[in-house]
């Protein structure tokens, strides 16, 4: 089904607000809740979520703060070794400022992922923080916080995969194996809102939630949820399709924080109404929301960008509509719907992730400059190869020990492999080679890295002249760099649930755990504990003092900038002339996901109408099979094209995010061969008449 363009004009607000007018006569807030950063970890301007509480603290609608924690784009490392995404360090000072947030504005705060795997382990790791920030100085601080927990057990993946439920999370994902579940570290699975919302209704004056592994809108969709039914318990009516549809579509945009402004900043609020309607904007007055922006979010880090698949059910987006509010830095949405699997007779599904050690890992790195080298660098990293392969007798199977060598050629195509796109004959001037070691033990992986640096220092090729040395090395005086343990996903399944196995029990409960058939138990676990003394004899705190512009602030400039000035539609020659907007990401460890967003309804119709972007163009850019793409289509809302492929290797084998010789684990780098994809004469002409006739941007 082809979505409806339903993109208004950012210019008319007269029309926009005549038509938001017509559409919705009267909306009831719900909720308002506040982002302060899209990853918690990462650190947040204090003061602009301060005076937006400030703003809403006569408003008599329910607030809160909530923060995702987790994601699969720093790679495996935290499921196989147990460490976090940030430093502890950082999720202290993190905590410091929230707890001061919600503790000045009664407001709650909900965490989920905790740690960024969401394990149980860093789920009391957060609770640990929250109680040492009480103790140190905070004695007015008292929190009743609920803690929920996500890990699954060995023998419940054992069961489910004995019973062929078990399937991998999209086409790239290999059938899972037992070998890939005794090898887990920790397995834990993506809870949709319920555990959230059955906690909250057992507890309705919480204060704190730290949640585990959760699917990111989850929280959001859980407090939106917890206020709805308030209302709705007087009359007897459920939550619709399209409330919840709401619901799960702000979550979704908010779990990144004003990701979806531009330019892109930090700090998001949203306030949600009744009937499952949306405003989003950003906290930072340098930068504005734009309809076009918030449905292009819709796009990053997805497989596809209309429906959109999560625990129990999918978002379904064909018909969203996306309205420019008059302050020009807001955006209503409203037109997405949520439809249950069990409604149509299918299975609720949790996704299932884990992570397993799969030897260690040792790389040595340096430069080559010599251009007889560089144009026969592919032979000469085989006879590397070969040369390691004679000093290093393989073992027998039986004594498990293994090695496995591999190279990544910066200046090249070192980050994108066998996907690099373009002429493959060029020649750069320098490059930078990092051999990379796999094997069974850190030693074994060092003496094969020795090894091979030997050979690329000092072998001989076909016309040489440089016999001093082929190798600029010593970066940082190392010649080999010891990495440590080496992770790769091993688990990113669904798992069908039973009714009941989506919710949350409460740790204690007999009357839960005496159920005689224990299959239907609740899958995830919660408990509530009393954090600090309460002690309202303290002076209050300081007040919060604005903190100077960081990273990840956008750039000061006009809050209603201008179209980007690097278009040009006079004499455009390939993409990057007519889209501002051409990128790449992950979506999940197995697939890159391809964003194209224009700025131009008239130059989206063109593209669309032509055969520029197609499954036929993008397997041949990036040497793959038409069949092997995921995901290949338009979508109005947005003005955009996506694309989604499969990891790959230069063999064609397939690569997982974070392991062995995958170089760009955020999948961000991979879009630079759409930049100079040539439109071709007859979709310049179309734009060009666009251009000279002020129909452009």
């Amino acid at each position: 089904m082809e979505p409806a363009l339903t993109i208004y004009n950012v210019n008319d607000e007269k029309s926009l607000s005549s038509q938001s007018s017509l559409r919705k006569p009267q909306l009831d807030p719900l909720c308002h809740i506040l982002t302060p950063i899209g990853m918690l970890g990462y650190g947040f301007d204090e003061a602009l979520t301060h005076q937006a509480l400030q703003d809403l603290k006569n408003s008599n609608v329910p607030t809160a703060l909530i923060i995702d924690s987790g994601s699969t784009d720093s790679g495996p490392a935290k499921l196989a070794l147990g460490i976090m995404t940030s430093p502890r360090g950082s999720y202290e000072r993190d905590f410091t400022k929230l707890l001061r947030l919600a503790n000045t504005f009664h407001v709650p705060l909900l965490i989920s992922s905790a740690g960024g795997d969401g394990s149980d382990a860093h789920v009391d790791e957060f609770l640990d923080i929250v109680r040492e920030i009480c103790e140190k100085g905070n004695n007015s601080y008292k929190f009743k916080t609920l803690a929920i927990y996500s890990n699954v057990s060995k023998a419940k993946v054992f069961h489910g995969l004995h019973a062929g439920e078990v399937k991998g999370c999209g086409a790239s994902v290999p059938e899972l194996t037992a070998s890939d579940i005794e090898g887990a570290a920790t397995i834990v699975a993506q809870m949709g809102p319920e555990p959230f919302v059955q906690a909250m209704e057992a507890e309705p004056d919480f204060d704190i939630i730290i949640g585990g592994r959760a699917y990111d809108p989850s929280p959001y969709v859980a407090f939106c949820i917890f206020q709805a039914e308030k209302v709705l318990a007087a009359s007897g009516k459920t939550l619709t399709a399209e409330q919840l549809g709401g619901f799960t579509h702000m979550g979704k945009i908010m779990e990144c924080g004003a990701i979806c402004a531009t330019p892109k900043s930090a700090s998001a609020m949203a306030t949600v109404y009744r009937d499952g309607t949306f405003n989003i904007k950003p906290l930072n007055a340098d930068a504005r929301c734009t309809p076009s922006s918030v449905a292009a979010h819709t796009l990053y880090e997805k497989s596809r960008p209309d429906i959109l698949s999560g625990p129990g059910g999918n978002l379904n987006l064909t018909r969203s509509i996306y309205t420019q509010l008059p302050d020009q830095r807001t955006v209503r949405v409203h037109g997405a719907t949520f439809q249950f699997s069990r409604d149509v007779d299918l299975p609720y599904t949790i996704k299932l992730e884990a992570a397993k050690m799969v030897g260690h890992r040792t790389i040595f790195m340096g430069g080559v400059r010599d251009p007889i080298l560089i144009s026969q660098m592919s032979s000469f990293q085989s006879r590397i190869q070969e040369y390691v392969i004679t000093q290093n007798t393989p073992s027998s199977p039986s004594s498990g020990e293994f090695w496995k060598l591999g190279f990544h050629t910066y200046g090249a195509n070192g980050i994108m492999g066998a996907l690099e796109p373009g002429d493959s004959t060029f020649q750069p001037r320098e490059i930078f080679i990092v051999g990379e070691v796999l094997a069974s033990s850190q030693k074994l992986a060092t003496s094969i890295a020795a090894t091979a640096r030997v050979a690329a220092a000092h072998g001989a090729y076909p016309g040489q002249r440089g016999t001093g040395g082929n190798f600029a090395m010593g970066v940082g005086g190392k010649l080999e760099v010891e990495m440590g343990p080496c992770a790769e996903f091993c688990i990113y399944h669904l798992m069908p649930l039973r009714v009941g196995e989506e919710g949350a029990k409460r740790i204690g409960d007999n009357r839960v755990m005496s159920k005689s058939d224990s299959s239907t138990l609740p899958l995830f676990s919660w408990k509530m504990s009393i954090i600090g003394k309460g002690d309202l004899t303290v002076a209050p705190e300081p007040p919060v003092r604005s903190s100077p512009a960081t990273a990840l602030d956008p750039p000061r400039q006009n809050p209603r900038p201008s179209q980007p000035s690097t278009l040009n539609l006079t004499s455009p020659l390939t993409l990057t002339d007519i889209a501002p907007v051409i990128r790449s990401k992950n979506s999940g460890p197995y697939e890159i996901t391809l964003d194209v967003v224009f700025s131009s309804l008239p130059v989206y119709a063109i593209i669309k109408a032509s055969s520029l972007l197609t499954p036929a163009t993008l397997a041949r850019m990036y040497h793959l099979h038409e069949a092997d793409i995921v995901w290949c289509g338009f979508f109005d809302q947005a003005m955009a094209w996506k694309c989604t492929l499969p990891r790959r290797g230069d063999a064609g084998e397939r690569r997982i995010a974070g392991g062995f010789m995958e170089a760009d684990v955020h999948a961000s780098q991979q879009y630079a061969g759409l930049l100079g994809l040539e439109l071709g004469e007859e979709v310049r002409g179309r734009i060009r008449e666009l251009g000279l006739g002020g129909g452009g941007e």
